[in-house]
């Protein structure tokens, strides 16, 4: 079988491939995509970092190809929809570059309060100037930290031991994780207010991008300093430049860029910016560490083994994964509609399935409601093999049941999120055949609603009239309803609206639905 390696990666896991027999492996580093395409049909594995990249044309090229694997945590560079319909396994390697993007955020954060670089250069330029460069202490200062994954994780713990207050936002971190990580759990607009240093780590969705922008700067402290060594983007650099030119932000220390290499990039003129080039995950240790787990990874495929780490199918074998594919996307979906009706920081999560649903292997789509519940939070970091382990970081703790209780239907997936006594849930099952999903209940009102698209769910008070005034105002603005479902406790009671839209409602269509004293709640869904 052979393997081609396309960009470096240790040595360690090149001879652990070597040392294998029955592989033949080639070292070709630096192709351009034409190159690529001519050699990749002959290659049952390809190996990557970040510079290459596996577009669709590569992997329609790739005849033989059973498995990407990349040195590394973002996928960004490899079509894994493409891939998956090819069914090319698509892996790469979560946890080999944690301490070490953790500790250089650290030594960022440090080399901003003291101007380490700025007073560097001086030096080298034969300058002894002691009053340009005085700093400021970490300790006693406030650190707010946006996403409490593996490395916000670790990023706090270091900032404890420097004696700072840490502040930490993460819509998945249970208050018991909190606590036992000695931070403080606040919602985004008071990290802001309190902050004196803001760090970033969370994955670049729709929901994170250029999340830190003028607006947001304008409710932080003046002085503030802020850190990006997680994703070119979250932050809007025109927005950090005229920021630190204001005076309103006292600095920044950024690794990663809305271009790489950002070479007409303003903040290059600001001695307030201390810059580095994606250096994060750039160490001996860390690529040494990622090099050998993605050789193995590889090795374990291509072996018939375990799939590790697979960013786009479960670790089950092909008969049992065409038999679950449609509960496996259907899961998917019932957890991304519950992490986006239920509260925040949720402390366990409950899966249940009952009637025939209790007769499947029941491992599998649990990990793909546990995926699609933290997809809003995690983006495209999280997949099926690490959901539980990042649901573990986040203190949620997960149960699975097989109920043999009566139910109205054949069979039935109930999902449920806790929280200091507040329940949210969702329910599903299927019309007569696998390819006919459908939601019937949420928060244990009954509905009928097909899990595609955008859905808006309404909370109301069950009065005549209600139905048609909604379409009206979802006419007015220009927003047509694919399909309704209706249900109530009792008449004249609380009711439950769910549309299928065929777009987003406005911010301005949603406010003047919440106008209406008998509207208890209003969410958008986007499954």
């Amino acid at each position: 079988m052979k393997i081609l390696i396309a960009d470096p990666i240790s040595k360690r896991g090149i001879e652990l491939l070597r040392a294998n027999k029955a592989f033949q492996i080639d070292e070709n580093v630096g192709l351009k995509e034409d190159a690529l395409c001519e050699i990749i049909g002959g290659y049952d594995a390809l190996i990557v970092r970040s510079q290459t990249k596996v577009n669709k044309r590569v992997i329609e090229a790739a005849k033989k190809l059973r498995v990407i694997g990349r040195a590394g945590v973002g996928v960004d560079n490899v079509d894994v929809d493409a891939a998956t319909r090819r069914g090319i396994i698509v892996m790469n390697t979560p946890g080999g570059n944690t301490i070490s993007t953790a500790e250089h955020t650290f030594s960022m954060m440090m080399a901003l309060a003291r101007n380490i670089p700025q007073a560097h250069m001086s030096m080298k330029a034969g300058k002894w100037d002691r009053k340009s460069f005085e700093g400021t202490e970490l300790y006693n200062k406030t650190l707010g930290v946006i996403g409490m994954g593996r490395i916000g994780t670790e990023v706090a713990r270091r900032a404890i031991a420097f004696g700072m207050r840490v502040l930490a936002y993460d819509p998945f971190l249970s208050l018991s994780r909190a606590k036992a990580l000695q931070v403080e759990v606040v919602e985004l607009d008071e990290i802001y207010a309190r902050s004196d240093f803001i760090t970033v780590h969370v994955p670049m969705t729709d929901q994170t991008r250029g999340m830190i922008n003028k607006d947001t700067i304008a409710k932080m402290k003046d002085g503030v300093r802020l850190i990006n060594c997680a994703r070119g983007g979250i932050i809007t650099e025109k927005d950090l430049y005229d920021a630190i030119k204001s005076g309103k932000v006292g600095g920044a220390a950024l690794d990663v860029y809305e271009q790489e290499p950002p070479k007409d990039s303003p903040l290059l003129e600001l001695p307030q910016v201390v810059m580095t080039p994606h250096l994060a995950a750039s160490t001996q240790e860390a690529q040494e560490s990622v090099g050998v787990e993605v050789a193995e990874q590889i090795a374990d495929v291509l072996a018939g083994g375990t799939i590790r780490n697979a960013v786009n199918m479960p670790t089950i074998d092909a008969k049992v994964l065409a038999v679950l594919q449609p509960y496996l996307t259907f899961g998917e979906k019932m957890g991304r509609l519950l992490a986006q009706i239920a509260p925040q920081r949720i402390e366990r999560l409950a899966i249940e399935f009952c009637g025939k649903a209790g007769e499947l292997e029941s491992g599998p789509i649990g990990r793909a409601v546990l995926k699609g519940f933290l997809e809003n939070a995690q983006g495209g970091d999280v997949n099926y093999v690490n959901a539980p382990v990042i649901a573990q970081t986040l203190g949620i703790r997960i149960g699975e049941v097989k109920s043999s209780e009566p139910i109205d239907y054949a069979e039935l997936i109930n999902v449920r999120a806790f929280v200091e006594g507040q329940v949210a849930s969702v329910s599903g099952t299927f019309y007569g055949s696998p390819n006919n999903p459908r939601i019937v209940r949420i928060n244990d009102m009954p509905v009928e609603a097909v899990p595609n698209g955008v859905l808006f769910i309404m909370s109301n008070k069950d009065r005549p009239g209600i139905v048609g005034w909604i379409g009206t105002i979802m006419g007015k603005h220009g927003v047509n309803i694919a399909s309704m479902s209706l249900g109530r406790d009792k008449e004249g009671g609380q009711a439950l609206t769910v549309l299928n839209l065929d777009s987003a409602p406005s911010d301005a269509l949603l406010a003047e639905i919440r106008k209406d004293k008998d509207i208890f709640d209003v969410k958008v869904a986007k499954l």
